[in-house]
């Protein structure tokens, strides 16, 4: 479904002559990942959930856990899509808004910067067809079983990632910030490319499955010192993985790897950094998952019935022995790099966002920390650090989007509002600068947010449920997700970095109460802009072409689109209402996590 209409979308976009025609295949896009997710949706089997499907030669396989997060991508996508999919304000007078009037006539005026028709994301063709791109390499992402496949998927969301940034091509910051991601990215994909070959130079083998069994023999060799397996030591497997660990922590701007990510989110416009910094996330952590099940302890030795089916007597023994004194360093340890960069993200999430001014760079250090909570719960590799893994990646995507969404909508919403400065000794003279949304990214500074409050109650009070659910406060759907998480971490003895996690959790609470203090406690610069006063419009019948009515719209005429009011009015009751039907949630990462690591 997806590639076709990639195919119609190519054609449909190289004969177009409007530019501003943007909108209508962000709408057709939504259309097609609408009947994707009912697709999707229709063919779930609950019996799928007990067995594997292999795909081209098992290069990819379809799981509960793949179809599950495949479903949930094109719903992300498709809340972020509608960013350009519709105008994001409109007029809208009480007084003729009857039935009738909805139906039969229509208002003209003649501002047309009131429903920003010539910004940024309305003036790009390709904008959709780049996101239909990505989404078709993080769908296949998710389900690939080989060294080969991760590649190509990757390399395909990457390459669509990259367009993405520089897809403004006016903008300078846009530009380097693109650029400077093609660069790393570029460096990142060699790590996995060069960890790729030198599995496959050791095995002769690119599949999960080949990669689970060598584990075993690997172990099996270091445990027994047979001398018939030395070409299969575990520390040769271990190092490949590092390697490959290290960019895919690249590409989720884990720490130490973060660096380029506050810059670059902050670079480009906001409607992009929304799709950069959760749809990519989604789609590695996943694939994250599965390779860690498949080389993580490999479960061999923790099983004695199968120990005892498969090894002979003498081997059993020397094994059983083995494990009483070195049960340790039977677990695969490339996963302590995970732990590694878990408790650095943890710190540098934290700490570094406590000075940052920038709305969007404080964004991104919010995204790093929560990171680190992830990569914790998949460094354990227990069924409760799964279900707090998948839990824990469905809520906080949806918590990102619906605060990325509010910053953009908060920014559609000053427009109408011009800033108020009072240099000093110049107390008569006001200096009144009209924000601009041209490149959809309005809203830049942290003191922007100033007095928001009293200018847009319901929407700073949105902002407000999602920053506290950051922050994990109960009885918030982000209180739930990090007690998953931190439970889990106490149960399998990671008691230091729980520590450490709980602590960070309340340097980070700072500055999300600074974005709330800026909002509600501090008095607000904005005025409304006259400009906008006395827009001459008039109300023309339909049938006829026949004038109505002659008009006169104000500020207060002009309000936010209503497809975004629903968007974040929904995004907010979940992250609210979570406590009163909390049971399907967990059901689902309880399920995916017993099939995943019964398999």
């Amino acid at each position: 479904m997806i590639i076709t209409s990639i195919l119609l979308l190519t054609n449909s976009s190289a004969v177009a002559i409007r530019r501003d025609k943007s909108i209508t295949y962000a709408r057709s896009s939504i259309t097609v990942l609408i009947l994707c997710i009912i697709i999707s949706l229709n063919n779930f089997d609950y019996k799928f959930l007990e067995k594997d499907l292999g795909l081209f030669h098992a290069s990819f396989h379809g799981t509960g856990v793949s179809h599950v997060f495949q479903a949930f991508m094109f719903i992300i996508s498709v809340l972020i899509l509608q960013l350009n999919g519709f105008y994001p304000r409109k007029v809208w007078m009480e007084k003729f808004s009857s039935l009738y009037n909805l139906v039969f006539c229509k208002l003209n005026y003649y501002n047309n910067s009131i429903l920003n028709k010539m910004a940024g994301q309305f003036r790009v063709i390709e904008y959709p067809l780049i996101i239909l791109f990505v989404i078709v390499g993080g769908t296949f992402l998710v389900s690939c079983c080989n060294l080969i496949s991760i590649f190509l998927s990757i390399e395909l969301q990457s390459y669509g990632l990259y367009i993405l940034c520089t897809v403004y091509r006016d903008s300078e910051k846009a530009t380097s910030a693109g650029l400077t991601y093609f660069l790393l990215g570029g460096l990142s994909s060699c790590f996995i490319l060069l960890a790729s070959s030198l599995i496959y130079s050791n095995s002769g083998d690119t599949s999960f499955d080949g990669m689970y069994i060598i584990g075993n023999i690997s172990a099996v060799s270091d445990v027994t010192n047979n001398t018939d397996l030395f070409l299969y030591k575990s520390y040769f497997v271990n190092f490949s993985l590092i390697v490959m660990s290290i960019g895919f922590l690249f590409k989720i701007a884990a720490a130490p790897f973060h660096f380029w990510s506050p810059d670059v989110y902050d670079s480009i416009p906001t409607i992009v950094t929304t799709f950069v910094a959760i749809f990519a996330k989604i789609s590695i952590l996943v694939l994250f998952l599965q390779l860690i099940h498949c080389t993580y302890n490999n479960e061999l030795f923790s099983k004695e019935n199968n120990l005892e089916n498969n090894l002979e007597n003498n081997v059993k023994n020397n094994v059983e022995n083995s494990i009483k004194s070195n049960q340790k360093t039977l677990n695969v340890p490339w996963t302590f790099s995970l732990l590694i960069s878990s408790f650095l993200s943890l710190i540098i999430g934290s700490v570094l966002g406590l000075t940052q001014l920038r709305v969007k760079k404080l964004y991104a250090y919010s995204t790093i920390s929560h990171i680190g909570f992830i990569l914790l719960a998949l460094c354990i590799n227990s069924i409760e650090s799964i279900q707090s893994f998948i839990f824990y990646l469905i809520q906080y995507s949806i918590s990102n989007l619906n605060a990325f969404i509010i910053l953009i909508t908060i920014g559609f919403s000053l427009y109408m509002y011009i800033e108020e400065k009072n240099p000093k000794g110049l107390n008569d003279n006001l200096l009144a600068t009209k924000m601009s949304d041209k490149t959809n990214s309005p809203l830049q500074l942290v003191s922007q947010l100033k007095g928001y409050f009293h200018i847009n109650p319901v929407l700073a009070i949105s902002l407000v449920v999602t920053l506290f659910s950051f922050v994990g406060i109960p009885p918030l759907i982000g209180f739930f997700a990090k007690q998953m998480v931190l439970t889990s971490a106490l149960d399998n003895g990671y008691v230091f970095i729980t520590f450490i996690a709980i602590l960070t959790s309340v340097i980070s609470a700072y500055y999300y109460l600074g974005l709330i203090r800026q909002m509600f406690f501090q008095k607000s610069n904005y005025i409304i802009n006259t400009q906008l006063n006395n827009i001459k419009g008039t109300i023309v019948n339909i049938i006829n072409n026949n004038l109505l009515h002659n008009v006169n719209i104000t500020d207060r005429d002009i309000t936010l689109s209503g497809c975004l009011a629903i968007v974040i009015s929904f995004l907010s009751l979940i992250i609210l209402l979570f406590i009163l039907n909390p049971q399907e949630w967990l059901s689902v990462a309880n399920i995916l996590a017993l099939n995943l690591y019964n398999r």
